[in-house]
Formats: C-alpha cells, sequence, structure tokens
C-alpha cells in the first residue's frame, strides 16, 4: 500500500475493494456514521482513536497513518492541544519517536505550548518512557536556554537522570552538564537531584566533584531541616517533600565526606566522620519511613568504621566485618571489595573468606544496581573487586583463576568504558603475561584489539 496516498484515498480503496459503503465502514470501526462522513466531507478532522480504528479494520500494523496524519491535517494548521495531546501519547505507546519530534517541531514554533509539552515530558518520563521524554526535554531546553529558568533547570536535570547508562564517560558528560544548572531548581528538587549528581560522580570515583557536591547539600538540607515547616507536627501536605525524609540528606552528605576522607587515605578522618554518623539523637522524625533510612544511615556508618580500621591495617575487625556483611545481599559486592585491596595492600590470607563467599562471587557478575546502590556504583565496585582477585590471586600463583578474572574485569571495564580500569587490567596482565595460558592470551587481545 502507498502510504504517500492520503489518508481518505486509501479509506476509499479500502471501501471500493471490499465491496462497503461509508456507513458499513462507520459500523466495524465503531466510529459515528455523521463523524465519519464530515470527516470524508473535510468538515471535521481524524482523531487518533478514529485513526487506531479504521487501522485497525483495515488490518494494517498500529500507527500506520501516524506519518501522514501529521502532513494532512496537523502541520498546515493551527495546533488543537486537546486532539495533539492524545495523540502524542500513543505515538509514545507505539514507540513512534520519530512522529513525536515531529509533533514536537511544530509545536515549539509557538512558546505557549511549552508548559503543555514540559507536563507531558514529566509524565512520559514518570511512566518510564525515558527516549520519549528525553525528546521533548532536549526542545524545551534549547528553547529555553537563553532563559535563566526553574523549567530548563528541571529539563536538564531529568536529562542527566535519563542520559546515565553504561559508559562511564557518557555520565560524566552527562553530569558537568547539569551541574551548571542545579542551582536553579526548586530548594526541594536540588535535594534529590544533589544525592544523584554525587553518586554519580562518586560511581565515577571524581572525589573533587563528590567534595563539593556534598558540601552543597550539607548546607542547603540542614537550612531545610531547621525551617519551621520541617518541625510541624501538624499535617504538612500542603508543604513539597523530597523523595526522602530531610534528615536522610543531612546525614547522607556526612557519609559522602567520610568517603572521600577514606578515598584520599585520610583515614583519620574518615573513621571521625563514620562515628559521627552514628549518632542520630538529633532526628525528630519517628514515622516507618524515618526508621527505615536511619536504619540504613546506621549500617553505612558501621560498615564504614569497620572498613577504615581495616584499610590502616587493623586486621581485628576482619571477622566482624565479614560476620556484617554476609548476612546482607546488598553489601556483599561492596564488602568484597574491600576486604579484597587490604588482602593485596597488607598481603593478608583472606582464602578462607573467599571459601565462605565462594556461591556468592559468581552472582556479583550479573548484579544489578538497586535503590541503595545505583548500576554505575554496582559497575564500579564489580571491576574494583575483580581486579582485587585476579591481583590476590596471580600474586599467590593461581594462575588460572587469577587471569579468569583478569579477563572478566577487563571485559566489563571495557563496556562500561572506564578507562582507569582498563589501563589498570591491562598493566596486570603485562606483569604475569609469561604465565597466561594461550587461551587467555587470546582472550586478552581479542578484548584489547576489538574492544571486548
Amino acid at each position: 500500500m502507498n502510504t504517500t496516498a492520503p489518508i481518505l484515498k486509501h479509506l476509499d480503496d479500502f471501501i471500493k475493494n471490499e465491496n462497503l459503503n461509508l456507513r458499513k465502514l462507520a459500523t466495524l470501526a465503531d466510529i459515528n456514521a455523521g463523524t465519519l462522513s464530515a470527516i470524508f466531507n473535510r468538515n471535521k478532522v481524524f482523531t487518533v482513536e478514529h485513526l487506531d480504528r479504521l487501522t485497525s479494520v483495515m488490518n494494517l500494523p498500529e500507527g500506520y497513518f501516524y506519518d501522514p496524519y501529521i502532513q494532512e491535517y496537523l502541520s498546515h494548521s493551527t495546533p488543537d492541544w486537546r486532539r495533539i495531546r492524545p495523540f502524542l501519547y500513543r505515538c509514545m505507546e507505539l514507540d513512534k519517536l520519530d512522529c513525536i519530534k515531529k509533533i514536537n517541531d511544530i509545536l515549539m514554533e509557538n512558546l505557549m505550548y511549552s508548559p503543555l509539552l514540559f507536563e507531558t515530558a514529566e509524565d512520559f518520563f514518570q511512566r518510564g518512557n525515558k527516549e520519549a521524554a528525553a525528546l521533548l526535554f532536549e526542545s524545551i531546553a534549547s528553547s529555553e536556554k537563553h532563559q535563566h529558568s526553574e523549567r530548563l533547570a528541571f529539563c536538564q536535570y531529568r536529562l542527566f537522570l535519563i542520559r546515565q547508562g553504561a559508559d562511564q564517560e557518557q555520565n560524566y558528560q552527562a553530569a558537568i552538564q547539569f551541574e551548571l544548572y542545579v542551582d536553579r531548581l526548586d530548594e526541594i528538587d536540588q535535594l534529590d537531584a544533589l544525592r544523584n549528581l554525587a553518586n554519580t560522580y562518586r560511581s565515577l570515583r571524581r572525589w573533587d566533584k563528590v567534595h563539593k557536591v556534598a558540601a552543597t547539600l550539607n548546607q542547603l538540607a540542614k537550612f531545610q531541616y531547621s525551617l519551621p515547616n520541617c518541625q510541624q507536627k501538624e499535617d504538612q501536605t500542603l508543604y513539597k517533600k523530597p523523595v526522602r525524609p530531610l534528615f536522610f540528606y543531612v546525614a547522607f552528605s556526612k557519609l559522602l565526606f567520610g568517603a572521600v576522607y577514606y578515598e584520599q587515605e585520610r583515614y583519620e578522618l574518615a573513621l571521625q566522620v563514620a562515628n559521627e554518623s552514628i549518632d542520630l539523637e538529633w532526628v525528630r522524625e519517628t514515622d516507618e519511613e524515618a526508621v527505615y533510612w536511619k536504619t540504613q544511615i546506621l549500617e553505612w556508618a558501621q560498615a564504614n568504621i569497620y572498613l577504615t580500621r581495616l584499610m590502616t591495617g587493623d586486621t581485628a575487625f576482619l571477622s566482624e566485618y565479614v560476620s556484617f556483611i554476609a548476612p546482607k545481599k546488598n553489601e556483599i559486592l561492596t564488602g568484597l571489595w574491600n576486604i579484597m585491596t587490604a588482602a593485596n595492600r597488607y598481603k593478608m590470607n583472606v582464602n578462607d573468606i573467599l571459601d565462605k563467599f565462594e556461591i556468592e562471587i559468581p552472582n556479583l557478575l550479573e548484579q544489578k544496581g538497586n535503590e541503595l546502590n545505583s548500576q554505575q556504583n554496582t559497575d564500579n565496585e564489580l571491576v574494583g573487586l575483580l581486579c582485587e582477585l585476579a591481583n590476590y590471586y596471580l600474586s599467590n600463583c593461581k594462575y588460572d583463576k587469577g587471569f579468569q578474572y583478569l579477563v572478566d574485569g577487563l571485559k566489563k571495564s571495557t563496556i562500561i568504558n572506564n578507562e582507569n580500569s582498563i589501563l589498570r587490567f591491562m598493566r596486570l596482565f603485562e606483569s604475569y603475561r609469561k604465565f597466561a595460558s594461550i587461551e587467555s592470551k587470546t582472550e586478552y587481545h581479542n578484548i584489547v584489539q576489538l574492544g571486548g
């Protein structure tokens, strides 16, 4: 069928080929006969529901007429939002991004549609259709790029979240672009934006950036927590609330400071912050959600105390740390990475610990991000663990295991585009090349030469 022909021509041909008349077609499509007659006489315009019903009757693919519909009925007339909005949603449902872009281009010729498109983009985002949302957010951001508006900042925030993926360099570029806009957001939105920004920089190990964002988050969260509205006991439904309880952002910013000090090997400061984070007596909230996040913060702080002591060479806490992480599935990856880092640094024998987690380690290779640990951070920790495992086994002459972890880690580093990890695995391989099997050498060279 010729899709460039007018829609009415398609329908007319269908009526003739199927020996129908307009009334019978209307009955088959469950459309009012008078309405369909008015459409054929060009006194009315199709709705997307009409198009979908007629397309179904004609046994054509869903959305078959959407492109010509835009060209024939929308591009040369004054846009009618009541007709366009449901059309956009159907395009989103059918993943017809090209049609969304065409409609968007038509509407953005008049900036009065910008607020309506913004609401639609946000709804697409909340429904999980990130690609469709990104098209609209990008267009709105482009049209308002010379304005110091909160809407522009929110578009950039959503684009930052949408662009987070496996490629760490892409994640970094998205983060530094959004950082320019974060202070234009509503202060409550800033709390979660700064939390997400800090988590991205943390996963990228950009500790100078983490410290900067943590300082801003700490100052803003303390200010918000001190406001009278936050201290009232009565109904607070009129007040905008962040995703998590306000106290969380204060406590989380402290944990970020501790992470920075830890990575800078300023262990005394890191331990001080971890001990301070244990004290949550200042928290006023007592509801179920508050109790949940207080428990999480206390667990994170306790874990930080263990691993900070461990990294100073204090192995007396090792068995306690193992007992601490063992029942917590979400802590095993982080915990093992820290244990193996300490083992390699201080030449510790941790074979018994590796035996304890032997069944868990293969599962970690497939671990996904979650509410408490993003996919970026999970990938980063996994690469770190694989590198430490490879180093541990190779240095202990267990070459088969060592090279297997090395190859797995190099492959994962290539997938997430982590250049520092790639170089680290390559240096490790070259240090032990003479002990590598032909199979390990072949796998290694395939990854290096072909990018995995």
